[in-house]
């Protein structure tokens, strides 16, 4: 079972990098990362 889940790891990392390669999905990225940065700088 071990060999199954390592290669079920694999696979979803696989789509996870695949999708972030997309220029439309980058963009999405920054701007989620920016917002949580944003927010971190915020005095609470």
């Amino acid at each position: 079972m071990g060999i199954l889940k390592k290669a079920g790891a694999f696979a979803v990392a696989k789509k996870v990098y695949d999708e972030a390669r997309k220029p439309h999905n980058q963009a999405k990225i920054k701007r989620a990362v920016a917002k949580v940065q944003e927010r971190r700088q915020r005095p609470r």
